[in-house]
């Protein structure tokens, strides 16, 4: 029989608020919670002054790849994040060999270490004891694509259509936890809701779930984009005569539209959740905002022989501006607004934390330029962090995160070394702000915000709560010392107050120091969840 571990001392969250309680965990699972009489070989964590709460589910991360590079890990490990959810925006490795994925998010994602094909389930099977973190992952809808049609614009055929169907209901066989769009990247921007529900039929088959980067941008795109994601659950129910469920990522936009088009949505019979990180800004491809979407598409040379044309360069520059300035959250300040934060080209890496404005200046050009020179020096490989016209108080954003369907979600990119700050704060920072400093969340809400709603609606089985039986994934947090310490100067800084974690009863952050050990698993949809 496993040694027994007692964490001695501490608190956990029960229906009364924080209650004073010992956790007893054997072999990978919490044996008891409450008064733990001791016993002679116990191995025994002091937790006086901390509260014992449930690993958090990070359910929107761009990690897919970077789960054995202890660097991110541990700073995954110093928020609570014991578990992430993969394969987002419609853009990720399998199904396929990963060489879309590889080039076109190579800012985003980056490149695997060890997948080089296979499908779901080898991705799945790959994740198994190679990292502290548990992954589960979203089959994406754009790679699926690509692989039925290649860069090809407008709807698929039927045939191609067919065959990506296939190729979901596979990848739910093999553990997929459901399938993300991103209909604003490349191919996801060519896909209508036809095509995306056809998709979404095997996923509702299965008990799986939806997830979007909704179509035009958010903000005052908004309704359109949930009208879109309600016409998808309708034609999907329709089809197969089964819910499905729906989580719209990262949903920012002003409070009063975001909470009122959830309530038309649920109203509509949609069941929907949604996930929203504690920042004001954003972070993408440098080219999401600047270059047409023909162009982004293609491949990286004849990307970069487009940038170098001196006639298509005129007409980018053109289309470019307009873009930018035309953007709601930008607007015609928009070289002030756009940070970067990855660039591939070394000669270029002087540039990064500096605003298109600030780099113009310095290598005596405009912004626009710049934007275009950096892009074809690194082969596209380039995102930035962009700033808002209007930032949100946090008293607004506090209103969305109080939405029963909220999800903590990071968006968190961890290539460059420049990066948005969520990627190392958010779970920090939702726990400082929003239990410690302004009080809208209690103790209780952050377990079911951060773990218990995202364990179920992802279908992860015994995780999320602190009760005999559940898988111990837990975290120890000191309530009066959790902070995010990332800013976007210092966007890499390691969050603190939280220096225990387990992972399937196994310490995986001991002192605030990593342990060395990877009981971290592919985790497959268990049915019946969500």
């Amino acid at each position: 029989m496993s040694r027994r571990t007692v964490l001695r001392g501490g608190s956990v969250v029960g229906p009364e608020g924080v209650t004073r309680a010992d956790v007893a965990v054997v072999g990978e699972e919490i044996a008891a919670v409450g008064e733990v009489p001791a016993e002679e070989d116990d191995a025994v964590l002091d937790a006086s002054g901390r509260i014992v709460l449930p690993g958090f589910v990070d359910a929107h991360s761009h990690a897919d790849g970077r789960l054995q590079d202890p660097d991110v890990t541990t700073a995954l490990l110093r928020q609570g994040v014991t578990t992430v959810i993969a394969g987002q925006d419609g853009v990720s490795y399998a199904p396929g060999d990963g060489a879309y994925a590889t080039a076109y998010f190579a800012a985003i994602n980056g490149a695997h270490p060890s997948y080089r094909g296979g499908g779901i389930g080898a991705f799945l099977e790959q994740a198994d004891g190679s990292s502290p973190v548990n992954v589960g992952y979203l089959i994406p809808a754009g790679t699926v694509r690509f692989e039925a049609c290649g860069r090809a614009a407008g709807p698929a055929g039927p045939e191609a259509v067919r065959r990506m169907a296939a190729a979901v209901a596979q990848g739910m066989a093999e553990g997929a936890l459901g399938l993300s769009t991103g209909l604003d990247y490349v191919p996801g921007i060519f896909q209508d809701a036809e095509e995306i529900a056809a998709l979404c039929a095997p996923v509702a088959r299965a008990g799986g779930v939806y997830v979007t980067h909704m179509r035009g941008g958010y903000e005052a795109g908004t309704a359109a984009g949930l009208a879109e994601v309600a016409e998808i659950a309708d034609r999907t129910r329709a089809e197969v005569g089964a819910p499905l469920p729906v989580h719209v990522s990262h949903f920012h936009a002003d409070a009063d539209i975001v909470l009122s088009q959830l309530d038309a949505l649920a109203a509509s019979g949609v069941d929907a959740t949604f996930d929203a990180y504690p920042y004001v800004r954003g972070c993408t491809l440098l080219g999401m905002p600047l270059l047409p979407p023909e162009v982004a598409a293609l491949p990286a040379d004849e990307a970069v022989a487009v940038l170098r044309d001196p006639v298509r360069r005129a007409q980018l520059r053109a289309i470019g501006a307009a873009r930018a300035a035309s953007s709601p959250s930008l607007g015609p300040d928009w070289p002030d607004m756009i940070t970067l934060a990855h660039i591939a080209a070394p000669e270029w890496r002087w540039a990064l934390g500096l605003t298109l404005r600030a780099a113009a200046r310095q290598a005596g050009t405009d912004p626009l330029d710049l934007a275009l020179d950096v892009l074809a020096a690194s082969r596209m490989e380039c995102s930035a962090v962009m700033a808002v016209r209007h930032p949100r108080p946090r008293t607004e954003l506090a209103r969305i995160f109080a939405h029963p369907g909220h999800i903590g979600g990071s968006d968190g990119i961890f290539i460059g070394a420049h990066p948005h700050p969520r990627a190392a704060g958010t779970f920090a920072r939702f726990l400082r702000e929003y239990v410690r400093e302004l009080g809208t969340w209690s103790w209780a809400d952050a377990a079911h915000h951060l773990s218990a709603l995202p364990v179920r609606r992802f279908g992860l089985g015994r995780r999320g709560a602190v009760t005999p039986g559940a898988l111990a994934d837990l975290v120890l947090v000191d309530p009066e010392a959790v902070a995010d310490t990332a800013t976007y100067e210092e966007p890499t800084s390691m969050a603190v107050g939280i220096d225990d974690v387990f992972v399937a009863g196994v310490p995986v952050l001991a002192d605030g120091a990593p342990t060395g050990a990877r009981p971290g698993r592919g985790l497959r949809r268990t049915a019946g969840e969500g």
